[in-house]
């Protein structure tokens, strides 16, 4: 009968902590909120490279100018003329340093977009070449004209404004494409001393230059690698292409029989500023602008 007695005992009281437990409110376990996108968001960073395989090329051409009273003159402009013609080309190898600065939006696991714009300076870029010629007069006068040349084309410094479209490989290994506007800050020089070794006319010189900002466009692919959660370290090619500049200038030389001054020739030089601009980078990501992790409540 005890023994009965103690049976019930134990299962009254199971059946009365179960619909105790029952009563209680559940706990669940907290939602897991995934973090934001790891790309978007604005960076800063630096980068350094060179300017590989730029080619400019330089050409200085001579134009007959006739102004003298002189008849001979005329064949001794075209005597200057061609003897001030000739060409240049040659690879500038230079070194670039600058930062940059940009922002990414993640749009997808596997997809971003950006834009970012940088600037450089660019030291040992300057790219001389020489032009020496000496012509006789092709009307059969005496003159023989000496005509020599120096031509100089450099860059300052050069930055770009690119949009940036890429693939990532893995959540950490972006593969990009990237194309926009290029600037940046050229010079070209030319100057000329002529020589009439028959002695009709005295030397004659002149020279001219150029320096301003140029805009072209630059397009170019890179590899970014996230190697910590706020940083990045990067490859990148682009080409650049700022068009063609040119400049004029007259040398002039005294007639040693009327005393005239004669302007028997013009020169016309040109230079195209464009390269290759190949170079590695570090960025630091702010993650501004990048989504707000929400707290889920419950």
């Amino acid at each position: 009968m005890k023994g009965k007695l103690l049976a019930a005992t134990v299962l009254a009281s199971a059946l009365s902590a179960s619909a105790f437990a029952a009563d209680l409110p559940s706990l669940k376990a907290p939602l897991v909120v995934p973090p934001p996108p790891l790309w978007t968001g604005f960076y800063v960073g630096g980068n350094a490279g060179g300017i590989l395989g730029g080619s400019s090329g330089l050409r200085s051409y001579g134009v007959d100018l006739f102004d003298d009273a002189f008849p001979a003159a005329a064949g001794a402009a075209g005597a200057l003329s061609a003897a001030a013609s000739g060409t240049g080309a040659g690879n500038r190898g230079s070194f670039s340093g600058g930062a940059q600065v940009g922002f990414n939006y993640q749009f997808n696991p596997r997809f971003l977009v950006g834009l970012e714009a940088d600037i450089q300076g660019v030291a040992g870029s300057s790219l001389n070449t020489s032009v020496t010629g000496v012509a006789r007069d092709p009307l059969g006068s005496p003159t023989t004209m000496l005509t020599a040349g120096q031509v100089q084309a450099s860059l300052d410094y050069v930055g770009t404004m690119r949009a940036r479209a890429g693939f990532l490989a893995t959540p950490t290994l972006l593969l990009y494409g990237t194309a926009g506007l290029a600037y940046a800050n050229a010079n070209l020089s030319a100057a000329y001393a002529s020589l009439d070794l028959a002695g009709v006319y005295g030397p004659g010189y002149a020279s001219a230059s150029y320096s301003d900002t140029r805009v072209g466009w630059t397009a170019g692919a890179g590899v970014e690698w996230m190697f910590l959660p706020n940083w990045s370290a990067k490859i990148e090619y682009l080409y650049y292409d700022l068009g063609t500049v040119s400049i004029n200038a007259i040398p002039t030389g005294v007639n040693s029989f009327t005393g005239f001054t004669g302007y028997n020739y013009a020169t016309y030089t040109s230079a195209r500023f464009s390269g290759n601009l190949v170079r590695a980078g570090v960025n630091y990501h702010f993650a501004w602008g990048a989504p707000i992790p929400v707290l889920a409540k419950y």
